[in-house]
């Protein structure tokens, strides 16, 4: 049964540093692992969830992307875990769009991120995957992948492009009004 993990806050130690590799999928405690990350994602209405938000420092993260009250235009997906993935390509072009992260909660940011992108990893069955990704999806998985290299969306966003997680919430309101 999944347990849910405590998520680490920006300015612990495994939040910038860089994860290491997984070595065996099929460990009881690597799937138990990614279990829990789900659990945890899916209760903090989270769309990911990268291995060293829950303390772990492994190149693992959870893409789960859903409609929630953090992200209400978000597609929904199944939630897929990417073991030791590498982003083999990424277009040229970049779009703005806001981020928050459940480690660095109460703020946003308009962050720029690569519109598509093709990505290889270990999917939780130990099978080799190579897929693309583009919108909202691409975003995730870049965002995550920053995690597991020691980097948050704070680093790619300008500072003037910084608000409360309130204030995002009152614009995301305001432009849903007919």
């Amino acid at each position: 049964m999944p347990i849910l993990r405590q998520i680490s806050q920006l300015g612990q130690p495994v939040l910038r540093q860089t994860a290491g590799e997984v070595r065996d999928v099929s460990d009881p405690a690597i799937q138990a692992l990614i279990d829990d990350m789900i659990e945890t994602c899916r209760e903090a209405d989270g769309v990911g969830i990268a291995a060293p938000q829950v303390y772990q420092p492994l190149r693992l993260f959870i893409v789960a992307s859903r409609p929630n009250p953090r992200y209400p235009g978000a597609p929904g997906m199944e939630p897929l875990a990417m073991i030791n993935p590498v982003i083999l390509s990424a277009s040229e072009e970049k779009e703005k769009d806001w981020e928050g992260c459940l480690s660095i909660p109460g703020i946003r940011g308009l962050v720029p991120r690569h519109t598509s992108l093709t990505v290889s990893f270990t999917n939780r069955e130990g099978e080799a995957e190579q897929r693309t990704f583009s919108g909202f999806v691409a975003r995730i998985i870049q965002h995550e992948h920053d995690h597991i290299d020691g980097s948050v969306f704070l680093d790619r966003a300008e500072p003037r492009d910084l608000i409360t997680e309130r204030e995002y919430q009152r614009i995301l309101r305001a432009s849903h009004m007919p």
